[in-house]
């Protein structure tokens, strides 16, 4: 557990750990290209920690770098080793990007249905559309789902259309072309960056990946290079994010380093609207609550998957911060709908005031004044929006949930501790 008191300005600088969205897709890419990969910059968060494992589990050698905690080699398996127990895979929902490694090594995946935060239905019936256009069987059960490769010829393109820009399907069908070595077409693909993070390992193992809006074009290697690649995840946005809001809900003033500028442009846009004073340099956010100033315009943070749009994972913490800002703001978030669900009612506890216009939209009218209550982080991005508020609500927050923050931040609490918050870790 955790408890939070309002305090003084934060400031300072800190610089954010590899991004788990990123590092969780490179980590089943190192497998799919059955080569060895060095992994630089991966975060030490829990469900990342988990991934290792899995991906250990299903027979690749994962090694830590001597001297460098972040960097990990991921070393191919001569031979298949025994069915593998995955049962432990249903604790992440990233645990699906395996099967097409898992295809490559055995001919066939078996895994339980995936975890992860409970925000709503997120099927896998893309995933499956995906797998049966290379041919795949799909077969699905009441505790997980089977693919069995199928026999689809060999060669030629591949091509499909995804019905919307789902970033784990856009994933699915880019390493299910890799380990079938095929070229793939994909009409509507995701573009954030995580997608692109792994289009950018291909390459570096001699695959031409060529993409844009409509459609995301990728090649087989022709000349695969010896080298060992050597890949960076990115760093975390989200995270950046987060404590991007907590320096401005407090009125203070930082320097976040470690991010890809460009991953930003949509939430610094939000934070301007909200009077914050932000700007990217190369790979720093600079974030100055100190000089806040209404701008008479409401912020509008509507969850995206279109190239350009706010990701759904900067809206919590937003709209913490929001709770503090003049003026009406609206929230919506149809890509994780049970996300409203968990974060309204915890903020409720420390006396927010939010309409619920539906199940994913909301609507709320700030400055509010918060009070601390206990409440619990039910997934990663109510825990992170919980610790934006509790900042400034008046008297001791406690928030229990903890390990749903440790699956997405290796240490968030150390960093808001680093920018000067008045936190510390409690027995319950």
């Amino acid at each position: 557990m955790i408890a939070v008191r309002p305090g003084s300005p934060l400031a300072g600088s800190v610089t954010v750990d590899g991004s788990k969205n990123a590092a969780l897709p490179l980590l089943a890419t190192a497998a799919a290209v059955r080569r060895n990969v060095q992994l630089e910059n991966v975060p030490a968060s829990a469900d990342v920690q988990a991934m290792v494992a899995l991906v250990h589990r299903i027979g690749w050698h994962v090694a830590q770098a001597v001297g460098r905690p972040d960097t990990l080699l991921v070393m191919a398996p001569e031979h298949p080793p025994a069915v593998p127990d995955l049962s432990r895979a249903s604790a992440i929902r990233a645990s699906y990007y395996l099967v097409p490694a898992l295809l490559a090594l055995r001919g066939s995946a078996r895994l339980p249905w995936p975890g992860g935060c409970r925000i709503g239905q997120r099927g896998m019936e893309l995933h499956f559309k995906v797998y049966e256009v290379f041919g795949d069987h799909v077969t699905v059960q009441d505790a997980g789902y089977a693919v069995e490769a199928g026999g689809q010829g060999s060669g030629g393109t591949v091509s499909h259309a995804l019905p919307f820009r789902s970033r784990g399907a856009t994933i699915a069908a880019v390493l299910r072309a890799v380990v079938a070595d095929r070229a793939l077409r994909l009409v509507l693909p995701n573009l954030s960056p995580e997608v692109l993070a792994v289009l950018d390992a291909l390459r570096s193992v001699g695959w031409q990946a060529k993409v844009n809006d409509r459609l995301l074009a990728l090649y087989p290697a022709s000349t695969p290079t010896d080298e060992i690649p050597a890949w960076r995840v990115p760093g975390d946005k989200i995270e950046a994010g987060t404590l991007a809001c907590a320096v401005a809900a407090t009125g203070g003033k930082a320097r976040i380093a470690g991010i890809h500028g460009r991953d930003l442009v949509p939430f610094q846009a939000a934070l301007q609207r909200l009077g914050i004073r932000a700007s990217v340099r190369d790979t720093t956010l600079l974030i100055d609550g100190s000089n806040a100033s209404p701008t008479g315009r409401p912020l509008r943070a509507i969850a995206s998957l279109a190239p350009e749009g706010l990701d759904a994972d900067f809206e919590p913490p937003l709209m913490a911060l929001a709770l503090g800002r003049p003026g009406t703001h609206l929230f919506a978030d149809s890509i994780n709908p049970g996300r409203h669900g968990n974060l309204l009612p915890q903020l409720a506890r420390l006396r927010a005031d939010i309409e619920e216009i539906s199940p994913t939209e909301c609507r709320l009218t700030g400055p509010q004044r918060l009070t601390g209550a206990g409440v619990e982080a039910t997934d990663i991005r109510t825990g992170s929006a919980l610790m934006v508020a509790a900042l400034t609500a008046r008297g001791i927050t406690t928030l229990g949930g903890v390990a749903q923050l440790r699956r997405g931040h290796a240490d968030l609490l150390g960093k808001l501790l680093q920018l000067g918050a008045d936190i510390c870790e409690v027995a319950p």
